[in-house]
């Protein structure tokens, strides 16, 4: 499974849309939330004209390693995010937001004759919220509006039937200045009052054209009368409520607790974005990119991947939204919302994991530009046929003769391919004869592939100078694929690369990235060459003397090295050591016969 943290070097990849971005160190930690309403023009900024930063933006570019984004629809809702962001992962280098306090929100009481007032606390009992608003402002204005264009009550009595039967309260100021019609003394009727309710809820719903017309009215009958201080309020009124949205869906009171899937598939890949949605606010978003297994059900591995982000996430609810049909299980809900709030964030879900998509699509790509400008480099430099997109590579491991053993290792696209290494034992050659190892390996490996007619590589490379490289030609011919394959030594001391029959080496500057790709498939040959070696030189090491005592069988050899790791270790353990690990009887016949071999030892 991919993540989606984005290198910092690729900041400049970034689209330009409204979006949160993360920076994280090289602990995997965020250590800075923001916001933009162009994600590419304000992260590149961190990056660009680095002298004219302050301290703390100069020390925080030097601690990012990687970057996540996640995309939303406006500018609007990246501000909402990145409040919950850093509330939620309180970053150290955020200074801004990092309080307790949260947007406001307009509420209409579940109360008899319910009141509209502000709020920044949501309690689900108490009424319908409304919000939440970045603009104080704009909120205010709006709560202005409504209680001129309607008479609703600001005192906070409790107007029950009996109460008001009682008369146990009197009418206030509002009252007298005509801004409540007195229900407190049952003067305005509880249908009546409803009525101018509801009206507030269509207003705060997001029907904007009814307040708009109201103060266009009210402004232009102020202008009529000459009343332009008037005229000017209301018109600075319109220009507040122009940048008003009366909801979100990054903080949208009534999503309540909800999971959102947008899943994307193609041949080979899925990709799923997950919105985690906590109170009506959406907590994180992650992506996250898996292969398809051939004769796997594409169904069965998306479950697989939803149930894995749920249980990393902690998530406890049963209510799943997401655009693909994918199988349930107990006492999980997954629908397909078609319209509403709820399509929006599957539509929002869908768009980040889109971007993923792509994202992953271009880093590919980019690998694959620069893998093949290499390949064409040495293709140039080594005055090859074709791109030399299959390499394999030989080298001989031995100590003195002692467990002789070579290497093959195999580069596709100029990448390792670890499941095509080979490693072999020498079986023909006695002593330390490179030349002859070489020629045995080379023939073995080329034999087979004919064998089982698979492709040949488009270069061979030898660990060597000019007597590796000719006994690796010898086998070639032997097998009359010589004028086939381009094979060609390096040697370690300069550099050098040596063809066939060439008595001088040819050399490549040594900056060259096709040099460097030669010297890592040499390196990485002797890495697997001496990795096998050491491995059979301690094999042998360990059994050789031990193989020699009749009667001890395999298990009690393990056993012995498994408690005392060597020959000299056994010899060196007391009498009552080697008893209590394989027995009285076996500790004679291993004693007896070191005590004869204490001399090679």
């Amino acid at each position: 499974m991919d993540s989606q943290l984005i290198p910092r070097d690729q900041y400049n990849t970034l689209p330009h849309t409204p979006g949160v971005y993360k920076f994280f160190d090289s602990n995997n930690k965020i250590i800075y939330v923001g916001k933009a309403k162009d994600l590419n023009k304000r992260v590149s900024s961190y990056f660009t004209n680095i002298k004219n930063h302050n301290r703390k933006t100069y020390k925080l570019v030097g601690e990012i390693v990687g970057i996540e984004i996640v995309i939303v629809n406006s500018e609007f809702d990246a501000l909402l995010l990145e409040n919950n962001l850093i509330k939620e992962n309180q970053p150290r280098y955020n200074i801004l937001l990092k309080d307790d306090k949260s947007y406001p929100f307009i509420v209409i009481t579940n109360e008899r004759f319910p009141r509209i007032f502000s709020t920044r606390n949501i309690e689900d009992q108490k009424g319908t919220y409304f919000g939440p608003y970045t603009s104080v402002k704009a909120m205010n204005g709006v709560l202005d509006l409504i209680h001129k264009l309607y008479h609703i009550r600001n005192c906070s009595y409790n107007l029950s039937e009996t109460n008001v039967k009682n008369k146990k309260y009197k009418v206030c100021l509002e009252y007298h200045i005509g801004n409540c019609l007195g229900p407190c003394e049952d003067l305005q009727s509880e249908n009546e009052y409803l009525n101018d309710i509801n009206s507030a809820k269509h207003i705060l719903k997001g029907n904007l054209h009814v307040i708009k017309k109201s103060y266009k009215e009210m402004m232009q009958q102020a202008a009529e009368d000459l009343h332009y201080e008037v005229a000017n309020s209301f018109k600075q009124k319109l220009e507040l409520i122009d940048r008003f949205q009366t909801k979100s869906l990054i903080v949208n009171p009534n999503l309540h607790d909800i999971d959102v899937f947008g899943v994307i598939t193609t041949n080979q890949t899925v990709f799923i974005n997950y919105l985690q949605i906590v109170h009506g606010t959406i907590k994180l978003s992650e992506t996250i990119s898996a292969k398809l297994i051939l004769n796997e059900p594409d169904l069965e591995i998306i479950q697989q991947l939803i149930f894995s982000l749920r249980t990393k996430y902690k998530s406890s609810t049963n209510t799943l939204y997401s655009n693909y049909t994918i199988p349930t299980w107990e006492g999980i809900e997954i629908t397909q919302p078609k319209i509403g709030d709820k399509k929006k964030l599957i539509d929002l879900s869908i768009k980040n994991a889109l971007y993923f998509k792509q994202e992953q699509e271009r880093i590919q790509y980019d690998k694959e530009v620069k893998s093949n400008r290499i390949l064409i480099q040495l293709q140039k430099d080594l005055n090859l046929k074709e791109i030399p997109k299959h390499i394999e590579c030989f080298d001989n491991s031995n100590i003195q003769g002692t467990n002789p053993v070579s290497s093959m290792v195999y580069f596709k696209n100029g990448k390792p391919d670890k499941k095509n290494y080979r490693k072999y034992k020498i079986k023909t050659v006695t002593g330390p004869d490179d030349f002859a190892s070489m020629k045995e390996v080379v023939s073995r490996r080329y034999q087979r592939l004919l064998s089982n007619n698979e492709p040949l590589p488009n270069l061979v490379l030898i660990d060597g100078g000019k007597g590796q490289l000719s006994a690796a030609v010898e086998a070639l011919k032997d097998l009359n694929i010589y004028n086939q394959i381009p094979i060609i030594g390096i040697a370690k001391r300069l550099e050098e690369i040596y063809f066939p029959e060439d008595s001088y080496p040819i050399l490549i500057n040594k900056k060259s990235t096709s040099l460097k790709l030669l010297q890592h498939l040499r390196d990485e040959a002797h890495r697997f060459a001496i990795t096998f070696h050491r491995s059979r030189r301690s094999k042998n090491a360990q059994t050789t003397i031990l193989d020699d005592i009749e009667g001890i069988g395999p298990s009690t050899k393990q056993k012995l090295l498994a408690e005392f790791k060597s020959v000299k270790r056994i010899r060196e353990a007391s009498q009552e050591q080697l008893i209590k690990t394989i027995g009285k009887s076996k500790t004679e016949k291993v004693l007896k016969f070191l005590d004869k071999k204490k001399g090679s030892l």
